[in-house]
């Protein structure tokens, strides 16, 4: 097992009517930016909930954070909090309204452009605290230090990390999720496997733990994420999904272990050029990662397919993380999507440039996915 260090800031609060923990939880001259998406809080109530819960403090809205958060949107943003003196930010949404959220604490008193941020990795002070009340069990996001934005001026995808940025609580409560679209269902259990993916389909090293974790909440999602879909409103199936996600990325079962982020790396370049949604583009390539990485992760891509598939032989895991994909309704090739006109070979070239261009060009647990070996991945996902 590698080094590590651990620590998880975040304050859960789980369960039905947690949100009434909230105002507990704010400063005493609570000046809040209320961060949401959309509007489907309006229609399921949150919305209301979340005011009542905020009575007494004095409330700044800010609406309109995009799946994907922009930068542009999020600048707004900044200038609302930097006008009216916020000191606390309650992003309600799934990862991209925390994700903004947290890239929002950190621009505050940023003198610079906030930009360098996440292109620089500039370092910043004083960023706001921030709560999460979650209504898309996915990304994570509401248990760790992690943003990912995106330009759409230059059409990147970038992101940074810092547990200064890390919610200091976050409400899952599995009713909020009652109403969520079939495909934010699908995406979110999709999302949340590969996060899994990322930190166990490596290489051994002595960290069995961590593996069973890992498999743990793979199981878990592979089980559960189905029936999701079945029973929108099955609370326990809906905790079990949501309890999974937050697992899958507050840290936990990636201490100790080697990485790889490939996947990811690689997808964010299909959502900036082509705006397909964050688990979409993970269905597309982690199939195709796995068949070219196949040789230096024969171990745990055997391992994975006996503990947590019940099948043996490498090729006989890939079609089964496939089957999962589309048990989901998740796609796994290029060719399901609309690329903006594009055939999947000019794609294949713009994705390239663009990971050359940000300088992604030493991916995966070894640093050994370099452009070529990336085209050879999108080629077999095309």
């Amino acid at each position: 097992m590698l080094n590590f260090t651990f620590k998880n800031q975040t304050e859960i609060l789980f369960g039905k009517g947690q949100i009434s923990q909230v105002s507990s939880r704010l400063p005493s001259d609570a000046r809040v930016l209320f961060l949401y998406g959309g509007g489907s809080i309006k229609k399921n109530g949150i919305y209301d909930q979340v005011l009542t819960t905020l009575k007494d403090a004095e409330i700044f809205e800010f609406a309109g954070v995009e799946p994907n958060p922009s930068y542009e949107t999020l600048m707004k943003a900044v200038e609302v909090v930097r006008n009216n003196d916020v000191n606390f930010i309650l992003a309600v949404g799934g990862g991209s309204v925390i994700d903004g959220a947290k890239f929002i604490a950190a621009a505050k008193d940023f003198a610079g452009d906030p930009w360098d941020i996440l292109i620089k990795g500039a370092s910043f002070e004083n960023p706001l605290p921030i709560g999460a009340v979650l209504t898309l069990p996915a990304t994570g996001s509401e248990s760790n230090g992690n943003s990912v934005v995106t330009k759409k001026e230059t059409a990147q995808k970038r992101g940074f990390s810092s547990e200064t940025v890390q919610p200091v609580f976050a409400v899952l409560d599995p009713e909020y999720t009652f109403s969520l679209p079939a495909r934010q269902v699908s995406n979110g259990a999709v999302d949340a496997f590969v996060h899994v993916i990322e930190q166990y389909l490596t290489y051994p090293v002595n960290a069995p733990l961590q593996d069973r974790f890992a498999e743990g909440i793979m199981q878990t999602l592979i089980t559960e994420g189905p029936k999701a879909l079945e029973n929108p409103e099955d609370y326990d199936v809906r905790a079990n999904v949501m309890w999974s996600a937050t697992m899958a990325l507050n840290g936990l079962i990636g201490k100790g272990v080697p990485q790889d982020w490939g996947t990811h790396m690689i997808g964010h370049e299909l959502t900036a050029l082509y705006s397909l949604d964050h688990a979409q583009t993970l269905a597309i390539v982690l199939p195709a990662l796995m068949k070219v990485q196949a040789e230096s992760k024969k171990e745990k891509i055997l391992q994975l397919g006996e503990r947590v598939f019940g099948v043996t032989g490498i090729d006989e895991t890939i079609q089964a993380v496939v089957r999962f994909f589309e048990d989901m309704g998740v796609e796994t090739k290029m060719s399901d999507y609309d690329l903006n006109g594009d055939s999947t070979d000019v794609a294949i070239d713009k994705l390239i440039a663009s990971l050359e261009n940000n300088g992604m060009t030493a991916l995966g647990e070894h640093g050994d996915i370099d452009p070529a070996k990336a085209r050879t991945i999108l080629e077999l996902a095309a």
